[in-house]
């Protein structure tokens, strides 16, 4: 069957071809189906910003490798002990590349996204077939599209982003880069009540689209003074939580600069594995009292995922996909940001499903 390897090492926006990353579709052998498992014929598989980011080097993984863990499709074959859900050959499905012990220490301590198992077996999505423990799988509504559903795994991390902000009705929220993440995350805060609620995003495409989703105030960063103008959105008080969506090194320190006095600063973007932080410890800690989190993958976010997926807007990330012989071509079109996602389809026949 076909998959999609990262057969060089490299970053993709290399100009010299000798020291480029490089994909390609490959034929490899078709995965066998255990027990509890689902074998699953995937329909689409999107890109998501970490995989240029693996193509790079950036988890230290040698090629070649399999790339994709953002899929949609259709049950095709159901191991003889995957029962527990009530699954069927046929059934519309997505889920959770990651598949969890749950019995090891944290997952038994609700610590899932640290399981000691977990990543172990890994089925890349940008494939043919995939086959995933039942237990990695969600049924989507009949409403969505296997087209709409490949979007169900960055849609966890809106809600799981959401749940660890956990911010009050009104309070007010700023996202630093309007990636595909970014802009989920501003509709799930726009359903959350938030207030004042601002994109600070370069690219102009991205600024429309969070207008379309419900942003306050938008702030292009190559034409405006982030930090004065967040002063003047908040009245000077700063934002309650900021979101660092971008990843984008001279920008790193612009969240504590817009911070109110308690603010969360969440920091989900994927930076340079050697970048460190300075921070003034009197300031931000001892005055302001800021709180530094983050968030590692989605643990317990799927099941509201889905129930989510029909109230947000998806269209705008639907728009561009490409067929899975054309990967290499999708992956140069991802690197344009000219769209905010780009879909491989690995069956020409769920096409549009």
């Amino acid at each position: 069957m076909k998959r999609v390897m990262a057969t060089k090492v490299g970053s993709l926006k290399e100009k010299d071809p000798a020291k480029k990353g490089k994909v390609e579709v490959m034929d490899v052998e078709a995965p066998v189906v255990g027990d509890n498992d689902v074998l699953i014929k995937v329909a689409y598989c999107s890109i998501c910003g970490s995989d240029p980011h693996s193509i790079e080097g950036i988890f230290g993984r040698p090629a070649p490798f399999g790339m994709g863990h953002e899929l949609s499709g259709v049950i095709v074959e159901l191991g003889a002990k995957a029962t527990v859900n009530g699954f069927k050959v046929g059934d519309r499905i997505a889920g959770n590349f990651l598949e969890y012990c749950g019995t090891c220490y944290y997952c038994r301590n609700g610590q899932q996204q640290y399981c000691t198992q977990a990543g172990k077996r890994m089925a890349p999505g940008m494939s043919e077939y995939a086959v995933w423990n039942e237990n990695q799988v969600f049924k989507i509504p009949d409403s969505i599209t296997l087209r709409t559903a490949c979007l169900l795994e960055p849609l966890s991390i809106a809600v799981r982003v959401t749940d660890k902000a956990n911010i009050k009705v009104g309070e007010r929220v700023a996202i630093q880069g309007g990636g595909p993440i970014g802009l989920l995350i501003l509709q799930m805060m726009k359903k959350r009540t938030a207030t004042s609620l601002t994109l600070i995003e370069p690219i102009a495409a991205r600024r429309e689209l969070a207008k379309r989703f419900g942003a306050d105030h938008i702030i292009d960063p190559n034409a405006q003074d982030v930090i004065a103008e967040c002063k003047k959105i908040t009245n000077n008080l700063g934002y309650d939580c900021i979101v660092e969506a971008s990843g984008f090194i001279p920008a790193a320190k612009i969240p504590i600069a817009i911070a109110a006095n308690e603010a969360t600063l969440m920091y989900i973007s994927m930076f340079d594995n050697n970048f460190d932080m300075p921070i003034n410890n009197f300031d931000v800690f001892h005055q302001r009292e800021l709180t530094f989190t983050a968030t590692r993958v989605a643990p317990y976010s799927f099941p509201r995922a889905v129930q989510m997926i029909e109230h947000m807007d998806l269209e705008p990330f639907t728009e561009k996909s490409f067929y899975i012989d054309e990967a290499a071509e999708a992956f140069d079109c991802h690197m344009t940001g000219q769209y905010p996602k780009i879909l491989i389809n690995c069956n020409k026949d769920l096409a549009d499903k």
